[in-house]
């Protein structure tokens, strides 16, 4: 599917100069190069000539290609060689200084590559060309640079494309640099502008009910230390500097520290409380008083009155002595705000448990456990839960951070994530048996995002939240291969080479397929199995849910490289599951871009495959979303529906402000008209924990005692709060012929068909306001009432919140859109 609409394609194309040479030349030189002082990790570019000798930019510079290989995604020595017979380009580089690895594409313009390959430089003899025009070394200077590098000879019709692509996307780019702030400039002199909407209910069209989602991937600390209640870090003692983490003192001790005298603790592995969590810590007590002390995620926040679950496993190593243990919270002076005791004397593993009420309201208190006789005591899974967890259930959700969502009426949640699912490396793809049962026996792994998972947030747990909130689950599984910037956390157990240690790792190898397609199978019985027949059915009953969780649809890869070794294992997984589970919707991937070689190969591969959904993912600038209203108006509708799994408006700096909110706003006015293809919606991320924020912007940011939902949340909480399941068509008139200004004002209007109620939805991301007469005849003879919701500011607003209040609303009426605003009016009617 072409992301180039064939209309805005032909305006931009007719309005390109074209240099007439009175003697142009039949061929000449191009010459690859990577980009410097990068290490070609922007990509590769090109200069040219016509005599071999004075060389100069092809498209000012433009980059042609980028290499996907690794993390760091570096280019060395790009050359050509093109076939003879059909005239294809084939680009070969070195993934590696040493030329140990290479990465191969091919073209027939230079501009639409091939998916790449990856191999050895010992296998090229697979992908030589049998009959080509090789390359000559040469040695360009480029500005203060000499590369050494390779010239191929090619016809001048190719320099000529790569020209006129390279001025089409400026033409494109200058749209999508547009911002607010030049707004001032761009539009001086605007006045009010007015405009006419006319709503047609007559030729309502069914839409999807599920358009608004969150997204939940544990990134930025949404889950252990965000989302998942669980106040002690690194309670299973678990974390390695395997992690990745940047911290030097990250470890198995990390977050815990023995305070006062007589006391030491240190890590064993021998014999441990379960084979998935070998570490816990060993407490040699010389002489009482000292504390064990944990300092939370950020401090450990406690309110006056509320109680506290403590929960430990305990065994005495020597199989003697032991005693009881305080267990104190303490605020940062030292002064005791919250106090029990448990028994710490066992021979074998035992889960000892008590209840803390804390005396006051403390943001940074700290769990301080004293033993109370001498001796050596192993301690593992040490947690502290606040009782009044979301919904109140055990091992449950902070409240107040998972209402907040449930707040946005998710229609779905996405989970556990995206490039969580996927993992670093083969060995690292998240595998949902290892996040259910007994907490102690759940699997922790690193995380892709160089921190740490206890798990405790399993797939139990998500299950049941979407539940809870009345929403549809849709898990995300890898699609056989770990994420294409695998690498940082080394090889995995079947790596032989350069190649199988980095990148997709060659996916997991096909000998271990099978079980990974009966994983995903099994997934799907848990969630839906019978509770007596099924064995994954009666897991789920003993966690407390012998009723299917009714899992509906599965998302399968999240922005992979849609390489062969992709597809292949792709395709296996989704047959399995089609012969299996035939109802079940699987969401396939177009890459990580809404356009380039991923996002096509994605959606032939759907297309093959006749795949009932696929997600894209759109990271762009607030100017794309105001320039693209009509992207889904071309979809074909009897392909793949859509999931529009990830997208943001992205400013410089990723501010989430009125800019950012009001061009995602626009933008899902267009998505609403095309609901009959575009079946779901989430913004992405959705959680960052102040102080731990590795991705911006995010939906939600929040510290241990806050919640700060952003413009970005507001939006869509608008829409999720006012969605509807029919579209009606309307007609938007507005009296300036400016296309930056037409472009700027956006309408939709959906029927909530349980209540009867009309939502019209209105965009204003002008600086003036927008007297609008909206007519909407099917209100005629009915007797209406309005209440609108808006949400405005100035563009740069990071605190603007949406207002409420009551308005008059007929078959006709007028409103005026203030500047740079999102309203949403609801209609109620009855009958006069």
């Amino acid at each position: 599917m072409n992301i180039l609409k064939p209309f805005m394609a032909l305006c931009l194309m007719q309005a390109l100069p074209c240099t007439v040479r009175a003697a142009q030349p039949d061929s000449v030189y191009v010459f690859p190069y990577p980009t410097t002082n990068d290490h070609g990790r922007r990509g590769m570019q090109f200069v040219w000539s016509a005599d071999g000798e004075h060389w100069q930019d092809v498209a000012e510079g433009m980059v042609f290609m980028r290499c996907d290989f690794g993390a760091w995604k570096y280019m060395y020595r790009p050359r050509l060689i093109q076939d003879r017979q059909d005239g294809r380009l084939h680009c070969f580089w070195d993934l590696d200084p040493e030329g140990s690895a290479i990465g191969y594409a091919s073209s027939t313009d230079l501009i639409k590559w091939t998916p790449q390959e990856y191999f050895m430089a010992t296998e090229q003899g697979k992908f030589a060309v049998k009959d080509g025009r090789m390359p000559v070394a040469d040695t360009v200077q480029i500005g203060d640079k000499t590369i050494v590098g390779y010239a191929l000879k090619v016809s001048y019709g190719i320099l000529e494309g790569m020209e006129r692509h390279g001025i089409y996307r400026s033409a494109l780019n200058a749209q999508r640099g547009e911002r607010a702030e030049h707004d001032a400039a761009r539009f001086a002199g605007l006045q009010t502008v007015n405009a006419r909407i006319t709503v047609d209910e007559g030729r309502a069209k069914p839409i999807s009910e599920n358009l608004i989602g969150v997204f939940f991937e544990d990134l930025n600390y949404a889950a252990d230390g965000g989302l998942y209640a669980e106040l002690v870090q690194n309670r299973d003692f678990e974390y390695s500097e395997a992690d990745g983490n940047k911290d030097r003192n990250w470890n198995s001790r990390y977050a815990w520290s023995v305070e006062g005298e007589g006391m030491a603790f240190d890590v064993s592995t021998d014999q441990p409380v379960h084979p998935n969590n070998p570490h816990y810590a060993v407490l040699n007590v010389a002489q009482p008083g000292g504390g064990f002390t944990n300092t939370g995620f950020d401090g450990i926040a406690v309110k006056e009155g509320e109680k506290y679950d403590f929960s430990l496993f305990t065994r005495t190593p020597d199989g003697k002595g032991g005693g009881k243990a305080v267990v104190r919270l303490v605020d940062p002076q030292g002064k005791t705000v919250a106090e029990t005791t448990v028994t710490l004397s066992s021979k074998t593993w035992k889960k000892r448990e008590a209840v803390l009420k804390a005396t006051a309201t403390v943001a940074q208190a700290r769990l301080v456990i004293i033993p109370q006789s001498a001796g050596r005591y192993a301690l593992d899974m040490i947690s502290l839960f606040p009782q009044k967890t979301f919904k109140g259930r055990k091992n449950g959700l902070r409240a107040d951070l998972a209402q907040a969502i449930a707040d946005i009426r998710p229609r779905f949640v996405r989970f556990p994530g995206g490039c969580l699912a996927h993992g670093d490396g083969v060995d690292n793809i998240y595998h949902w048996k290892e996040t259910i049962g007994p907490l102690e026996a759940r699997k922790p792994a690193a995380n892709i995002w160089r921190y740490h998972q206890t798990r405790g947030l399993g797939y139990f747990e998500y299950f049941q939240f979407c539940e809870d909130i009345g929403a549809e689950p849709l898990p995300v599984v890898a699609a056989g291969v770990p994420c294409q910037n695998s690498g940082i956390g080394g090889p995995s157990h079947h790596s032989k080479d350069f190649v199988t240690a980095n990148g997709q790792q060659g996916g997991i190898p096909m000998e271990e397929m099978g079980q990974y397609i009966q994983d995903v199978l099994d997934l799907i019985e848990y969630a839906n199995g019978d509770a007596k027949t099924t064995r994954w059915g009666r897991e789920r009953a003993k966690a407390g849910h012998p009723e299917p969780f009714n899992l509906k649809y599965i998302g399968l890869g999240n922005e992979d490289l849609i390489s062969r070794v992709f597809t292949e294992r792709f395709t296996m997984i989704y047959e399995a599951i089609r012969a299996k589970y035939p109802d079940i919707v699987v969401i396939g991937t177009t890459g990580p871009s809404c356009e380039g070689t991923d996002y096509e190969e994605g959606w032939a591969l759907a297309d093959r495959l006749k795949l009932p959904m696929v997600d894209e993912h759109n990271y762009n600038t607030p100017g794309w979303f105001i320039y693209n209203q009509d992207y889904y108006d071309h979809y074909d509708r009897h392909k793949s529906k859509v999931y529009l799994g990830e997208y943001a408006a992205h400013a410089p700096g990723r501010p989430s402000n009125i800019e950012t909110g009001l061009a995602a706003a626009l933008f899902l006015t267009s998505v609403e008209r095309n609901g009959d293809v575009v079946s779901m919606t989430s913004y992405a991320p959705l959680l960052a924990k102040e102080g731990h924020t590795q991705w911006r912007p995010d939906l939600i940011y929040f510290n241990n005692t806050e919640v700060k939902p952003t413009v970005d949340y507001y939006v869509q909480q608008m829409y999720g709060q006012h969605a509807g399941n029919k579209y009606l068509p309307s007609t938007l008139t507005v009296d300036n012929r400016r296309h930056d200004v037409r472009s700027r004002v956006g309408v939709s209007v959906v029927k909530d068909g349980e209540s009867g109620d009309l939502i019209v939805k209105l965009v204003n991301l002008l600086p003036v306001a927008v007297k609008t007469d909206v007519e909407i005849p099917s209100l005629a003879g009915h007797q209406a009432v309005g209440q609108k919701t808006v949400l405005s500011g100035r563009p740069s607003d990071t605190n603007a919140v949406p207002v409420e209040s009551a308005m008059e609303v007929g078959e006709k009426f007028p409103y005026e859109m203030p500047a740079y605003s999102f309203t949403v009016i609801r209609i109620k009617r009855e009958c006069k």
